[in-house]
């Protein structure tokens, strides 16, 4: 409580005579510290914040349990827990087109950082193809960090007779519409990107969406379909069940020294399908700085580089900012690509 004290008076003899009274403090220094006496009554009290994490933290994964994305995210929760002082239980909810950890984030009640997912590439399309979006994928998150990226490429059976990328090409120019490629989604990464390879050769191939990665390699091995486009074909290439026809990232895999990237076949498309996590929206500062350090920290821990090297995967860091600006730029060519298929909303 502030106590105002009256302020004192003395008297000087006035020059017409009587005294005059003369206040220790002049009005506006009186006035002055009497508005900064009742600014500090007003003030409201100065809560500290809430430890954080106090309690332990969920981790949505919007695939099947034992794929790549999935493994690779326990390995690193595993020695993020270990530096946030708390378990990181992951959560594993797989279809609805990879967007239901998004979901889960834009509808939880009590936003406070404890609840958190893995941000597939689909969540960046899907979206956009909705006249009601259910989310506004670069606005409605805070974006915590960018861990690493698919390796993305097009593969086909092993006893295929298609050996290299102008092969399937010179076979999809013959028979317009009848190459049959396996996708994650309609919209997403692996989809838009072989229809931008496609547009670039001039020629027709059909999408067919699967739940994953695995389905879709599945079909390949099976003869279901013609190729797959996306990640997870590492391991079945490895084993001599798929044949690699080109990678998309920005250089040739260490793993795989003799699989040329799109760029060396003349086409102008480097796609690593970067992904990381994020948090419900407006996040405090604070819970998101302290969630990014202990990722960060963890990114180069033993058993999660072991993981990531298992399937040709690298660390692809990005802070919290400068994620944030990458997913608004992916946003942004993805609606220019779908707008070119006919499958943007209007």
């Amino acid at each position: 409580m502030v106590i105002a004290r009256r302020c004192s008076s003395t008297f000087r003899p006035s020059p017409k005579g009587g005294n005059t009274p003369v206040t220790s403090i002049n009005g506006p220094r009186r006035r002055a510290i009497l508005a900064a006496g009742a600014g500090l009554l007003a003030a409201p009290a100065v809560r500290a914040q809430p430890a954080f994490p106090n309690r332990p933290l969920r981790m949505i994964i919007p695939f099947a349990p034992g794929g790549g994305t999935d493994l690779q995210m326990r390995a690193l929760c595993d020695a993020a827990s270990r530096r946030l002082g708390q378990p990181i239980v992951i959560e594993n909810r797989s279809g609805g087109g990879a967007i239901l950890g998004a979901m889960a984030l834009v509808n939880d009640r009590s936003p406070d950082g404890h609840l958190l997912s893995q941000m597939p590439s689909n969540v960046f399309s899907y979206p956009l193809q909705q006249r009601n979006a259910p989310f506004d994928p670069v606005n409605d998150f805070s974006w915590i960090i960018q861990i690493t990226g698919y390796v993305f490429g097009i593969a086909v059976r092993a006893d295929s007779p298609f050996r290299t990328l102008a092969d399937l090409i010179e076979h999809a120019r013959k028979n317009p519409g009848r190459v049959s490629y396996g996708s994650t989604s309609v919209g997403g990464v692996p989809h838009l990107t072989t229809e931008r390879i496609a547009e670039h050769f001039g020629v027709e191939m059909t999408n067919v969406p699967y739940r994953g990665g695995h389905e879709s390699i599945t079909a390949v091995i099976n003869g279901t379909i013609t190729a797959m486009s996306g990640s997870g074909w590492t391991e079945f290439v490895r084993n001599g069940q798929m044949r690699a026809l080109c990678s998309w990232g920005p250089r040739r895999l260490a793993s795989f020294p003799d699989v040329p990237t799109l760029k060396e076949l003349g086409v102008d498309i480097v796609q690593t399908g970067p992904y990381g996590f994020a948090g419900p929206k407006n996040l405090p500062a604070n819970v998101v700085a302290t969630l990014h350090d202990a990722f960060r920290d963890s990114l180069n821990d033993p058993a999660h580089l072991a993981v990531l090297a298992s399937a040709d995967m690298e660390v692809d860091y990005l802070g919290p900012r400068d994620y944030a600006a990458s997913v608004a730029r992916i946003v942004e060519q993805n609606r220019a690509v779908l707008g070119r298929l006919g499958l943007l909303a209007g």
